[in-house]
């Protein structure tokens, strides 16, 4: 099993920016790759940004250029960049990681262990 935690979520002003960390524990040899993933209220989750363990990312179209994903594979952990932020990235952003190797999920159903998600939220 994999442990995963969130933190670094908050209240930001739009324009503004924050840093989202998750931390792997347990069973992190098995992990291929990381992605963070986020739900609005009264909407669907959907994919932010994955990273892999050879350094691939991927971005949604969304963030592209505001938002950067990172790692640190000596901690296991996973950073999100957030910058510019807008009152539409407002979310429950979750943390994930996926066993297989040789693919950069961008569905929900390709990950295979969650955090319990942080609140971000951007005022206008």
């Amino acid at each position: 099993q994999v442990q995963l935690v969130e933190s670094g979520g908050g209240l930001v002003q739009a324009g503004g920016s924050l840093r989202l960390s998750c931390a792997a524990s347990g069973r992190t040899f098995s992990i291929y790759a990381m992605g963070w993933f986020r739900q609005a209220p009264g909407k669907e989750r959907e994919f932010v940004s994955a990273i892999s363990w050879s350094d691939g990312n991927i971005y949604a179209d969304s963030v592209k250029g505001r938002f950067s994903i990172s790692r640190n594979s000596a901690r296991n952990t996973v950073y999100l960049e957030m910058n510019s932020l807008k009152p539409e990235d407002t979310a429950v952003y979750y943390c994930a990681a996926d066993r297989d190797r040789g693919r950069l999920g961008t569905t929900s159903a390709s990950y295979d262990y969650w955090g319990q998600g942080t609140q971000v939220t951007v005022s206008s």
